[in-house]
């Protein structure tokens, strides 16, 4: 990185201080108490100074309970007032640190779900985790460390040269130096860190994938590659670390120089000093203590600069982050009305009764070069059962995502009950959404907190009513603890069927004008398929609803059927309709029946 780079990285330095206003009365007090601790750490050498020209030297006693009285106090003021700092300096650390994250968070509650698919859990996990880790613990440590050591410094030199200023002008010669060369090194190994964190990553990247990645890397026997390349990454890994273990002992190295020079310059210009007269053996022990004392502050200050540089990257990161526009958003006039996802206006919120209209809709997805729909038109009245059918990957998700508006249409309106969306909150139409997603998801927590996120406010008798009309309520006999049983992370502690069950018991208990199922039986046997129909068909009554199906003969008595090809809908209609076109639908439907036929014959066997 150039000196033209590095200048321009620093400009990302006041992003941080915003963070610090909050909290800008601790940090004064800390910062304060910093230079108050700082200021006594230049004072105590000259106890010291005392101590010889007085005590010692003049072979006397006299003063020495004032004396002892004064550096105690001295010491409980410094010890009272470097705690106080530190604390300030964790408290913000801790603080900023938290703002930081739930910054990140709620931002990331206003993105849409084209974000989430161009990047990764762990590319968002880093940024909101390591990079605000490193930001806030620069911000509080970093800033903190640099008004301690600055403060040393300009006391220490100020005292040296009220002291005796010639031999402080020869001391003070080594700073440039020390800071000449620690500056270079700095450079080095700031580089070397870097490198050495990109490898860290992708050893991180690799041994993930290694323990999620276990059953296929058996199956396909290739153990040796794998561990090969692991070797190969921990190997580069050593090659770095030690680069960079040689740049920091050669920081160590220079800075103890610069301290042991200083202190040789001192004893050979102090000596000459002192033996002419000019001055005591007391004030040229003070000098030995503030050249060896002045080092490692400059030491700091590099690595301080240096900590600072490289933040740059992580603040980039989190900047990238915060600062990343949604897709979808509400204009300022309707979060005006309706309020937005933290701070809802539901007094506002009309009723959704679940009329849908595509008018001369035009999509495309914002990471997609080709349109998926072209001045596509469709009403969908109020309790209308939509099926959309496909292929694998042929893009039957679309249409629901513009309806649910987890990406807005290119061209084109998507009405709801005869209004454009966007005149509406996000938040209302997802409330009056009711969505279950071919994988379910439950949350860590107990049954019932589960089935409540769907109704915060529902009461135990209507929980027990929505889980028998989807015959949920038999999971809920079998759990040791029933309501009150733990379903472990992500529902880990219970069956694909049993969770599905639980997602249509959620989604049916908050009410929705409008029902997704996303291939919801694609994934379950035969007898929670057949359980999971019958709840359809009680969810879906008055209700308009869109199923994305994988078995065919789940949606035979919908109201209509979209059949979608390369992202296309090239068929529309009911299922006698377009069994008679003979077309996409036709071989899609006897090409299922065929094989759930075969299939059924070979069980038999």
């Amino acid at each position: 990185m150039n000196k033209q780079e590095e200048k321009l990285r620093f400009y990302g330095i006041p992003k941080l201080l915003k963070y610090l206003k909050k909290y800008k009365t601790l940090a004064i007090t800390a910062a304060i108490c910093g230079v108050v601790g700082s200021a006594l750490d230049a004072v105590f050498p000259l106890f010291q100074q005392y101590a010889i020209n007085h005590f010692i030297a003049d072979d006397t006693v006299d003063g020495l309970g004032v004396f002892i009285v004064l550096a105690a106090l001295s010491i409980i003021l410094q010890v009272t007032a470097n705690y106080i700092s530190a604390f300030g300096a964790c408290k913000i650390e801790l603080w900023v640190g938290r703002d930081l994250k739930r910054d990140a968070f709620n931002h990331l509650q206003t993105l849409s779900f084209s974000y989430f698919n161009q990047n990764s859990v762990g590319y968002i996990h880093a940024r909101v985790m390591s990079d605000t880790d490193k930001i806030s613990q620069t911000v509080a440590w970093g800033m903190m460390e640099s008004v301690w050591v600055l403060a040393y410094l300009v006391f220490a030199i100020v005292m040296m040269f009220i002291l005796n200023w010639k031999l402080a002008a020869v001391v003070v010669t080594v700073i440039p130096i020390a800071v000449l060369f620690g500056g270079k090194i700095q450079k080095k190994l700031i580089d070397c860190t870097r490198k050495v964190r990109e490898q860290n990553s992708k050893i991180t990247s690799a041994f993930n994938e290694g323990i999620t990645g276990a059953k296929t890397t058996k199956t396909l026997v290739i153990e040796d590659k794998v561990e090969k390349e692991f070797a190969s990454l921990t190997g580069e890994m050593k090659m770095l670390s030690v680069r960079e273990a040689h740049f920091k002992a050669l920081m160590m190295s220079t800075t103890a120089f610069a301290a042991s020079f200083a202190l040789a310059l001192v004893l050979w210009r102090g000596g000459i000093i002192t033996q002419r007269g000019v001055m005591l053996i007391g004030t040229l022990s003070v000098f030995m203590n503030y050249a060896q004392g002045m080092m490692d502050p400059i030491q700091s200050i590099v690595q301080t600069i240096a900590g600072f540089v490289n933040v740059q990257v992580n603040l980039e990161r989190y900047g990238n982050l915060v600062n990343t526009k949604s897709d979808v958003s509400d204009t300022p006039s309707v979060i005006e009305k309706y309020g937005d996802a933290f701070s809802p206006k539901r007094e506002n919120w009309e009723k959704l009764y679940g009329d849908v209209e595509f008018k001369d809709v035009t999509f495309m997805y914002p990471d997609g070069d080709e349109n998926i729909l072209e001045h596509f038109n469709l009403k969908i009245p109020k309790g209308t059962n939509v099926a959309i059918v496909g292929e694998t990957g042929a893009g039957k998700s679309t249409l629901v995502n513009l309806v649910c508006r987890f990406y807005e249409p290119t061209e084109g309106q998507v009405l709801i009950d005869g209004i454009d969306a966007r005149q509406r909150s996000q938040l209302w139409l997802h409330s009056n959404i009711g969505y279950v997603l071919q994988t379910p998801h439950l949350f860590s927590g107990t049954v019932l907190e589960n089935l409540r996120y769907g109704r915060t406010d529902a009461t135990i008798e209507e929980i027990n009513e929505a889980l028998k009309a989807v015959s949920a309520d038999e999971v809920i006999e079998r759990l040791p603890e029933g309501l009150d049983s733990n379903v472990g992370e992500g529902g880990n502690s219970l069956s694909t069927g049993e969770k599905q069950l639980l997602s249509f018991a959620r989604a049916l208990l908050a009410d929705p004008a409008i029902f997704v199922l996303d291939e919801a039986t694609s994934s379950v046997d035969t007898v929670t398929e057949r359980k999971i129909q019958n709840a359809i068909e009680k969810v879906m009554q008055g209700r308009t609803s869109f199923i994305i199906a994988h078995r065919l003969s789940t949606i035979r008595r919908a109201d209509l059927i979209l059949v979608v090809h390369d992202g296309k809908i090239v068929e529309q209609g009911t299922h006698a309709e377009l069994m008679a076109m003979r077309g996409s639908y036709w071989q899609l439907y006897t090409r299922q029946y065929n094989e759930e036929q075969f299939n059924a014959l070979t069980a038999k066997k």
